[in-house]
Parts: structure tokens; C-alpha cells; sequence
């Protein structure tokens, strides 16, 4: 059985990557030195459609059929920005999965209405508030909370690690918060959109992160903060679980940001080979790094197709067949494992065979190094995936 993806697949990947070369690759080394969020730029990936590729028309979406493919093409795009650079590429990953994403599954037609045609237009941004310093892994710990008093939902409490939270064109973060006890005695998690310049609603300075240092990064505090009571997001009490099902998408996501990023280690790995010499040849004729090499290249291949029969999954869900939602989840969870940890293995690689030069920030491998680490860490770690693979199985593990 082969896996290939669509005539117009390919066609559509054309179009990203000679945008990235164009309009991304030539900047992305001074934007990483300076710590710079090019807002210009997230723009024109919108004018582009590649925030909408989810969403339906009648939001300003690409409206693609599921049949055709539309999580595939997402993932397409993701893996042809990373590969250019990592930073973009979660602005867009985030962009979608994490902002746009929970409002058009689980928001109401008014929340549709009022706030996805900027976002599917990548004319606004959205973050989802999630972690906090006591909350990550464990989400169900979240310390935020929120009441409900006269009509409105008054908010306290604050985030960590939020993404597209802070930006000049970031418009609406939805967050998590404890809004009562259930029956069961267990906290009450629901999620709440919160408008940015809403009082009270704040954006820390930016982290100065190892790596990702293009991306827009804050943490969040809220403090006595008022919202109308039908910005609740989805059914009350439901926010937490909410939140797990749009993480299965985005691993898939992660996913294909971790092959770009793998294929430009063996984009630059292969180029340098052949243009350094050493002891009178290029030094790829040495097997001691051609051979590394070429484990590259077996790494690619492998969690490419991962990552793509999960998005294949995903459409087929979308066309309203093919596998079960628990079948997703397990697919899910092995991409984002395996190709977050490919690509940490793939950059250490890439670094050993350019050397010293490997270790200086004028070379992409460098950056590439630092943004790497993030993939084991961001929706969900590689210890919560083992455990959720490991469950799947049917093991009884904690």
C-alpha cells in the first residue's frame, strides 16, 4: 500500500514553499536576532488563505471539502513554513489550532460571526489561555477562576507560556477557568473568550525564550476581569475537555512542523557535504557523515508518513467516515511523539555535521537547534504522549 498525497496537494505545496523562500527565508535571521514579530508578514500568510484552510466560506475560509483534503493541506503549509523557519511556523500551527479552531467547533453562531472572519483572514490573531505556573501537563489543576455575577463572567487568576497572546494584531485569547464544583466534587473547568484591551486584561513582556524567538509569546494576568456572560465557549463545565480534543489536532500539527523542520536539516546537511572539503574531497564521501545522513533522511520519511496518515484520519473524520475518534487520538499522540523527538536527534545531527560552524548563529543549523527542543515540550510533552499511547493499549498507567 503507498500513501501520496493529491496532484493538488503538491500544487498547493508549490505555492507555500516559494512563498517562504520569498517573503520569509530572506529576513528570518535578522527577525531571530531581534526578537522581531513580523506582523506584515502573519498578514500576507493570510491574504494567502493559509489561516483559513479549515474553515468554510461563509467565514472567509478556503471552504475546502473534506473529501479534498483540508487538515492535510493545514499540515502542508505548517511543514513548508517550518521548514523556512520554526517560529512562523507555530504562528500559523497556533493561529489555527489553537485560536481559530476551538471557536469555530465549539463556539456559538454569534461567537462565528463576531470573530473568525478577522482570524480566517490572518488579519487578527488568537491565543488559547491554557498553562499556568501550577496547571500544564496537569490542566485540571488550573487556579483560575471565574463568577458569574449580573450577566458577566468576572475573571481572575493568569497564564504562562501563551502564544499569539500579545501581538499588535492579537485579538481574543480564550481562556480556561474554574467557574464552580461538580456534582463529583472536582473542579468545574470552562473556557471564556476575553477580547483583547478588555480592563484588566494584561500581557506580560514577551519571554526572552532558547529558542522561537520570533514567535509572540506572554504570559497573561487577569484581575477582576469582565466579559458578557455568552462568551462562555461551548457548555459550561466542559472547557477542559474541550481543550483535550483540539490538542489532538494540534499534535498532528506539531507534527508537521517537526517533518519541516527535519527536512531542512537534510536540506543543509546535503548542501554543506558537498561544498566543504576536507583532506582533498567534499566530506560527504565520508561515511562517517554520510551515514548520519542518511539516518536524516530515514527520520524524514518516517514521520512524515506519520504525520500525514494522522491527517489523513482527520479528513477522513471530517468527510464523516474512517477511523474512530479513539484510533485518531493513538495516531495523534505517535506522530507528535515520534517526530518531536526526531527532530531534536535530526538538529543535534545536523550541528555535528557542520561542525564549528554548526555552533555559530550565522548558519540555520544553530537556529534550527534552539527552536527544536520546544517540539518535546509544547502540546503536550513526550511523557504525557507515552502515557496516552501507553493507555490506548489498555494499560492502566498513571
Amino acid at each position: 500500500m503507498t500513501f501520496e498525497l493529491s496532484r493538488e496537494h503538491e500544487e498547493f505545496r508549490r505555492t507555500v514553499r516559494d512563498f517562504a523562500a520569498s517573503t520569509i527565508a530572506p529576513h528570518v535571521a535578522q527577525w531571530d536576532r531581534d526578537h522581531h514579530f513580523p506582523t506584515d508578514v502573519v498578514q500576507q500568510m493570510g491574504e494567502l488563505g493559509l489561516f483559513g484552510l479549515t474553515a468554510p466560506e461563509e467565514f472567509g475560509g478556503a471552504g475546502i471539502d473534506a473529501a479534498d483534503g483540508p487538515f492535510t493541506s493545514l499540515c502542508i503549509a505548517i511543514e513548508e513554513i517550518g521548514r523556512v523557519d520554526q517560529s512562523m511556523g507555530i504562528t500559523l500551527e497556533a493561529g489555527v489550532s489553537l485560536g481559530i479552531n476551538p471557536i469555530l467547533t465549539f463556539g456559538t453562531d454569534a461567537q462565528r460571526k463576531e470573530w473568525l472572519p478577522d482570524l480566517v483572514a490572518g488579519r487578527r490573531l488568537a491565543g488559547f489561555g491554557l498553562t499556568e505556573p501550577g496547571a500544564g501537563s496537569d490542566a485540571g489543576a488550573t487556579r483560575t477562576k471565574a463568577e458569574l455575577v449580573d450577566g458577566e463572567w468576572v475573571i481572575n487568576g493568569g497564564k504562562q507560556f501563551i502564544t499569539n497572546s500579545g501581538s499588535a494584531i492579537t485579538s481574543v485569547v480564550t481562556v480556561t477557568a474554574r467557574t464552580g464544583t461538580s456534582e463529583a466534587g472536582k473542579p468545574e473547568i470552562s473556557a471564556i473568550i476575553v477580547p483583547s484591551g478588555t480592563p484588566g486584561f494584561e500581557a506580560g513582556p514577551s519571554y526572552d525564550k532558547l529558542g522561537w524567538h520570533i514567535s509572540d509569546t506572554h504570559p497573561l494576568t487577569l484581575t477582576d476581569v469582565r466579559v458578557p456572560e455568552q462568551n462562555l465557549l461551548g457548555e459550561r463545565g466542559r472547557g477542559y475537555a474541550q481543550f483535550l480534543s483540539t490538542l489532538d489536532d494540534g499534535r498532528v500539527a506539531i507534527g508537521a512542523l517537526a517533518v519541516g523542520l527535519i527536512q531542512a536539516c537534510v536540506d543543509l546537511c546535503v548542501q554543506y557535504s558537498l561544498d566543504r572539503q576536507t583532506m582533498g574531497g567534499p566530506i560527504g564521501r565520508k561515511q562517517g557523515v554520510a551515514f548520519q545522513i542518511a539516518d536524516l533522511e530515514v527520520m524524514l520519511h518516517a514521520s512524515r508518513l506519520l504525520t500525514y496518515r494522522a491527517a489523513a484520519m482527520k479528513d477522513a473524520m471530517l468527510a464523516g467516515g474512517g477511523p474512530s475518534m479513539k484510533e485518531f487520538k493513538q495516531a495523534a499522540s505517535i506522530a507528535k511523539l515520534y517526530t518531536s523527538e526526531s527532530a531534536v536527534t535530526a538538529t543535534r545531527i545536523a550541528t555535528q555535521v557542520f561542525g564549528g560552524y554548526g555552533f555559530m548563529e550565522e548558519y540555520p543549523v544553530a537556529r534550527f537547534y534552539r527552536d527544536a527542543k520546544i517540539l518535546e515540550i509544547g502540546e503536550g510533552t513526550s511523557e504525557v504522549q507515552r502515557m496516552l499511547i501507553a493507555r490506548g493499549l489498555g494499560l492502566p498507567v498513571e
